[in-house]
């Protein structure tokens, strides 16, 4: 891909041409009908802008679709194999729903977000293969502690005959490490200590993880089939969202130096 600069008669054909054709207010109308933009200001540093803009939101989109399609990749295979083995649905229609709703609306700000600076020195390719090797390693990470938490609602909170408790506490985890992972994902360097996100994406995170607590005990919880959680439950989770986030990094930093950015 090329692009050409130029205002003139003459640069007419080459602007046409070329993949990206730039011209300013001020050219001949030849040269801006040929061109694809046209500067209204009378300096380069818009393109530079235009440009870093771009690499901003470009940047902002492979976000999203990792996020997104790693975290449903990791969930097909939690559903897939709780299926196999439990008694009872492992989480309602109703709540599969709701936890779809408000894990999406966490990501909402993503365009909010800032892209780290060492994103935006060079240009990238949109590589879907890298993509989905991406998708293929850290998806199943989810996967792990969905069948942790699985295990803990069986065995530990003796869930086999009280299947409201095992959605409960399945449908705050999964919420929970979903939300969490979008930080660790969002950034090739250490979350919350070499990047941050951006406050309004911040804040949508704590929104709906708090959100998400509240309506196992709100006056929605027996309209959605939640039952309140034992208090061991928030210890139990924290040390696995710890737990999830550690593991992330760790392969998520093996996969850039293996792959690349």
């Amino acid at each position: 891909m090329w692009g050409f600069l130029g205002d003139g008669i003459n640069d007419a054909p080459a602007l046409k041409a070329a993949d990206v054709g730039i011209s300013v207010d001020s050219a001949v109308d030849i040269a801006k009908e040929s061109s694809d933009i046209i500067l209204l200001e009378n300096s380069l540093l818009v393109l530079e802008q235009g440009v870093l803009e771009g690499r901003r939101v470009f940047g902002n989109i492979v976000k999203y679709i990792k996020m997104a399609a790693s975290s449903n990749f990791g969930n097909m295979f939690s559903v897939v194999g709780a299926s196999a083995f439990l008694p009872f649905l492992p989480m309602l229609p109703i709540q599969v729903l709701s936890n779809n709703l408000l894990y999406h609306f966490s990501q909402t700000t993503i365009p909010t977000d800032e892209v780290d600076a060492d994103w935006l020195t060079k240009p990238r390719q949109w590589t879907i293969g890298k993509i989905l090797r991406f998708i293929l390693f850290i998806g199943p990470i989810s996967s792990i502690f969905d069948y942790l938490t699985f295990f803990m609602m069986l065995y530990v909170f003796n869930c086999w005959h009280n299947p409201a408790l095992f959605h409960t506490g399945w449908f705050v985890e999964s919420l929970f490490t979903q939300t969490l992972i979008i930080h660790v994902i969002r950034t090739n360097k250490i979350p919350f200590i070499q990047s941050r996100a951006s406050w309004p994406l911040v804040l949508t995170s704590l929104i709906i993880v708090a959100a998400g607590a509240w309506l196992t005990v709100s006056p929605l919880a027996n309209t959605l089939g939640f039952v309140p959680l034992p208090p061991r439950y928030w210890l139990f989770l924290a040390i696995m969202l710890l737990g999830y986030a550690l593991l992330t990094q760790v392969v998520k930093t093996w996969f850039i130096r293996r792959f690349g950015e």
